[in-house]
């Protein structure tokens, strides 16, 4: 099993344990990626670019920003997973559409 789906399996144990499914649909699922990429983003509000960059940035908001990339990264997991979307898939899918555009 890959790494993908070791994550997404147990995303979906914690979901299942809490009984969280039935809040887990894809409109909310969605709704919820869309408001941890913004606690994402407020991370580096009023940096500079060069400060955004990690060997500028202190553990403290290193940390604070991991911790936003894994909420992102673990709604989005969810979302799949309730859409049955092959994640793997769709990023070399989406990445050979914009290697034909780019």
């Amino acid at each position: 099993m890959n790494e993908i789906n070791t994550l997404k399996a147990e995303i979906s144990a914690f979901a299942d344990a809490r009984n969280w499914q039935q809040f887990h649909t894809p409109k909310n699922l969605s709704m919820a990626v869309a408001g941890e990429a913004g606690e994402l983003v407020s991370e580096f509000q009023w940096l500079t670019a060069d400060g955004s960059r990690r060997s500028a940035l202190s553990a403290e908001k290193l940390s604070a920003i991991e911790l936003e990339i894994a909420d992102v990264a673990i709604y989005l997991i969810r979302l799949a997973d309730v859409l049955e979307v092959d994640i793997a898939s769709v990023v070399r899918k989406k990445l050979a559409i914009n290697d034909s555009r780019f």
